[in-house]
């Protein structure tokens, strides 16, 4: 088994307590199906040229630079040393600046997960960190240069071992403000509110990675499959269409709830026969009123 490459080394530093550890890649999407852009004619692949938007020509690598506009179409241009001269210096720690609890992360703020790993030497310093952040139940935030940009890393325990998350910084984050503000208030309360409670309580279930489906990747692997071996390509399931219902009705039916009724009247054959059946009664009853007097 060929060993996980680190994506950073250098070390992790708490107090006056330094051990040395590396980081390594904790979710990758490089194991999904890619695909290459070839020329329909030749079947080779094709390569990416960058040209001129004006003139239309080819420009080379070294006549390359990077620009920031500043109006519509005029650029201030950065040379290469230029910009390389505001990569932060590092050296090459990770600073613990506080513990928090848990419980005060907003995911949001959560952006690319690495496992923190101890370096052949400094495995009791780390252990240390891990069990002290356990019995607390507390998070790190810590702050060193990743990828030629000073990043602030949440660092917690995970398994036998430590897990560092760089965070996001705040002007990435976007306010919920537009995408949530319009939500209408109401008060959800009742009928509607039990039949919720008994919907969540009959979904109870775990968090289970294996039933994760990636349902794109595996049609993707079977229509390549189905081609290389010349079978009819698989056709595309038509979605069912979602029923129109109100709230009320469609939380009856996914507790399994049937909302009672009353029930029809029995049809007769011969409405007709019915109404004479009807005055038949109405005069017999008519009649005994009458006989029932006489008698009294």
């Amino acid at each position: 088994m060929v060993s996980p490459r680190a994506n950073w080394k250098g070390f992790i530093k708490f107090g006056e307590v330094a051990c040395p550890v590396a980081l390594y890649t904790a979710a990758s999407s490089s194991d999904r199906i890619t695909f290459n852009t070839l020329n329909r004619t030749t079947g080779n692949r094709v390569q990416r040229e960058f040209v001129d938007s004006e003139s239309g020509r080819t420009v080379s690598r070294e006549d390359q630079v990077k620009g920031y506009e500043i109006e519509n179409g005029q650029y201030i241009i950065l040379e290469p040393e230029e910009v390389a001269a505001t990569v932060p210096s590092s050296d090459k720690t990770l600073s613990i600046e506080a513990f928090i609890p848990c419980s005060e992360v907003d995911d949001v703020y959560l952006d690319k997960p690495y496992y923190l790993a101890p370096d052949k030497m400094g495995a009791d310093a780390y252990k240390l960190l891990r069990d002290g952040m356990k019995r607390a139940k507390v998070a790190a935030i810590a702050k060193t240069v990743l990828f030629r940009r000073l990043r602030t890393v949440l660092i917690r325990p995970h398994g036998k071992g430590l897990i560092a998350t760089t965070l996001n910084f705040d002007y990435e984050v976007r306010s919920s403000a537009k995408a949530l503000d319009d939500i209408p208030d109401m008060k959800i309360e009742g009928e509607m509110l039990e039949l919720a409670k008994h919907i969540i309580n009959t979904k109870a279930g775990e968090f289970d990675t294996r039933a994760f489906d990636d349902r794109y990747e595996k049609a993707v692997a079977e229509l390549v499959k189905a081609k290389l071996e010349g079978r009819t390509l698989p056709k595309r399931k038509a979605a069912p269409k979602p029923k129109t219902s109100d709230l009320l009705e469609a939380l009856r039916e996914s507790a399994g709830v049937v909302a009672a009724r009353p029930k029809p009247a029995p049809a007769t054959r011969n409405r007709g026969a019915a109404r004479g059946k009807t005055a038949a009664v109405a005069k017999g009853s008519k009649t005994t009123s009458a006989q029932q007097r006489r008698a009294g």
